[in-house]
């Protein structure tokens, strides 16, 4: 680290890295997809100061739509919003990444991922985020590796991130009025408070490598899977489990609320829903199907990387 690095504001340095990793982000994703599409991008402006600056990729050779969103945004909370924070102090400052990619095929996987980054006018700061992974049909091998690849870059910053994580993300990713999870789940952390769970450097660092590694692995996934071949049938199922990951981004979604809360960008916020997806009344699988074996899935705790699977 520079001396230049170590007088730079702890909040300018995370911002500069958001937005570079943003670049770095949509350039893997892009190469990932092969269509030669780029993700097109749209600067936006906060009412509080600050904004961002949100790209998404339509119509590519995997991806029907992709959304990687840059912001940072600062002023005043909502007094409902500075409770449910517990902060007294309604002044803030936020920077983050958030990201969400829609395959065109049913056999590639929906992603997540998010990093941010907040400040608190006491004084308080943290550090969120999380990746998780949601796939219309469950891989199991391939499920068990995304977990596996998790869990390793855990052990580098705690050896109890991993399984503390992991639970949360269970919990989180959760549909109860479905009784489901939205995938087969990863990571997910809020509030490692500065100074409480950890230096600024380390879970900067944590932070860091949550990115990288979302960025690594998903690029995989896509382009292990992108010449699987499927039927109407398993489209129809798509849409399906497309519908949950809209109820779960609109219903239970914090960070949704958020921005919504906070005089965000609409667009941007809602961005992570999918280009389409069906609702049917009283939807049920078929007894044995494919589809039945991915709901079974769809459970809290299940141990995909369990601890004697990855070297410490």
């Amino acid at each position: 680290m520079t001396a230049v690095e170590t007088l730079t504001l702890p909040r300018t340095r995370v911002e500069n890295w958001m937005r570079h990793f943003q670049d770095w982000l949509c350039y893997r994703l892009e190469l990932a997809d092969g269509s030669g599409i780029k993700f097109q991008e749209t600067p936006w402006e906060h009412a509080g100061g600050g904004g961002g600056r949100t790209r998404v990729l339509l119509n590519g050779d995997i991806l029907e739509k992709g959304g990687v969103a840059f912001s940072t945004v600062r002023g005043g909370l909502t007094e409902q919003a500075a409770q449910a924070l517990l902060l007294p102090d309604r002044r803030y400052f936020a920077t983050g990444v958030s990201v969400v990619q829609h395959p065109r095929s049913p056999l590639v996987p929906i992603s997540h991922m998010n990093v941010r980054y907040f400040e608190a006018g006491n004084g308080e700061a943290w550090f969120g985020g999380g990746l998780d992974l949601t796939p219309i049909y469950v891989d199991e091998a391939q499920a068990r590796w995304f977990h596996e690849q998790i869990r390793e870059m855990c052990q580098r910053h705690d050896p109890s991130y991993y399984s503390r994580f992991k639970k949360w993300a269970d919990e989180y990713f959760y549909l109860p009025h479905r009784k489901e999870t939205r995938g087969v789940g990863g990571i997910f952390f809020d509030r490692l408070t500065v100074g409480q769970d950890g230096s600024f450097e380390e879970l900067f660092a944590f932070v860091q490598d949550v990115g990288e590694l979302y960025g690594r692995t998903y690029a995989a996934i896509m382009r292990q899977n992108q010449g699987l071949i499927f039927t109407e049938r398993e489209k129809q199922w798509q849409q399906v489990r497309r519908s949950r990951y809209a109820e779960f981004n609109l219903a239970i979604d914090r960070g949704t609320r958020f921005g919504l809360e906070t005089g965000g960008r609409t667009e941007s916020i809602l961005m992570s829903l999918p280009p389409q997806a069906e609702w049917h009344y009283n939807y049920t699988v078929e007894p044995g199907s494919p589809e039945e074996a991915t709901q079974q899935w769809l459970k809290q705790g299940v141990e995909w990387a369990p601890a004697a699977a990855v070297p410490a």
